[in-house]
């Protein structure tokens, strides 16, 4: 059924979105995951899996939005809304820098809110140049596309300015957070009030021209079609092709509990995506994106034992140590506190590969001993 397309991969030949509707309707799970690991295998072909030490940091949770499949955000004068103090912050950061050590740039922070309509550029442009005095061993990997959107508009600049300010105050690197579907009609739908597609792709497209590196993300499983999904990957092959300026792709599916989504039956469908929904994407994906470098496990939301699996479906990399997460926890699912760094190298180990650990830009970082108190909750 697929041996043309087969005969595309073993060639090295691009795969089109015509090819890649055809593998979403291809039973045979197996044979998919034996395509995208060739693909892997030739662009990584040595034993290596890599990782990289890293904190969230969700500075505030205030949020106008609303968007409906997102149980973190607080509106506006909300009693439990917060905004986090620079000491707050601080101490966040100490304790990844004990775990992760001092290297230049070696430990990775991902540092993302709401659109908090009381922060002004000069409120990022203050925090961002203090951690970047502070902690020279920190890589700045913060603010989504949607929250740079919104800075810009409340600061009455362009997107080019605003952008870069941020790099000049001190931000590294932008995560791909706020993609969700790259379909305006599917966003009307979860976060009617959000960014355009064209306004995501953008704000992207000005960090790569400015020689700052960016990931790409896709949230699935909630009111798009296999369409849909395809056209997502299309669109970011194609702003790949121009800038070539993503590190990494990460795809993860939606957690419905405790968000308006799932309580609308006639929104949502009321199934969660499976291990096997995922692994089928996270292959069509490695087939499909065959400029993207990277592509990363999401083992905060399918668990420790799909993302090992995983790693035979196309994926070079699990991603974060990810000391703290917020923002998937509150919807809940958490496997956070399953993933010690040990049990990480394990589960990569186990699979056949030696687990490596790297920066943001997948560079090649030392590993280091651990503290003692750590290295104990590691084994544990």
């Amino acid at each position: 059924m697929i041996a043309s397309i087969a005969e595309k991969v073993y060639s090295g030949e691009r795969l089109s979105p015509e090819d890649a509707c055809r593998l979403w309707a291809h039973p045979d799970l197996t044979e998919l995951g034996m395509l995208a690991d060739h693909v892997r295998q030739r662009l990584h072909p040595e034993r290596e899996v890599t990782y990289n030490v890293g904190r969230n940091i969700n500075y505030t949770n205030v949020c106008w939005v609303k968007c409906d499949f997102c149980a973190f955000y607080r509106q506006p004068g909300s009693p439990e809304g917060y905004v986090l103090s620079q000491e707050e912050i601080f101490a966040k950061i100490d304790e990844l820098v004990g775990f992760g050590g001092e290297e230049p740039k070696s430990c990775e922070i991902l540092m993302q809110g709401g659109l908090n309509p009381r922060l002004r550029l000069d409120y990022y442009e203050e925090l961002l140049g203090a951690i970047r005095d502070r902690y020279p061993m920190v890589q700045l990997h913060c603010l989504s596309a949607t929250e740079i959107i919104y800075i810009a508009h409340l600061s009455r600049l362009s997107l080019g300015e605003t952008v870069a300010r941020l790099r000049q105050a001190g931000l590294d690197s932008i995560p791909g957070a706020g993609a969700e579907i790259l379909d305006d009609g599917v966003r009307d739908i979860i976060g009617f009030r959000k960014d355009r597609t064209e306004e995501w792709l953008e704000v992207h497209r000005v960090a790569h021209g400015l020689g700052m590196r960016t990931t790409a993300t896709m949230m699935y499983g909630h009111v798009e079609t296999i369409e849909h999904r395809l056209q997502h990957l299309q669109l970011l092959r194609q702003l790949q092709d121009q800038t070539g300026g993503f590190t990494a792709f990460i795809t993860w599916s939606f957690q419905p509990d405790h968000t308006d989504l799932a309580a609308d039956p006639g929104r949502w469908l009321g199934r969660k995506a499976t291990g096997f929904d995922h692994l089928r994407t996270v292959a069509i994906a490695r087939l499909f994106l065959d400029n993207f470098p990277h592509l990363q496990a999401s083992w905060v939301t399918q668990g420790p034992k799909i993302a090992q699996l995983s790693l035979n479906y196309g994926i070079d990399d699990f991603g974060s140590t990810m000391l703290e997460e917020n923002v998937v926890s509150a919807a809940g699912t958490s496997h956070t506190g399953q993933m010690t760094l040990g049990r990480m190298e394990k589960l990569i180990r186990d699979a056949g590969y030696e687990p490596c650990r790297r920066d943001t830009n997948y560079r090649r970082v030392a590993a280091r001993p651990q503290p003692e108190a750590l290295r104990k909750a590691a084994t544990a």
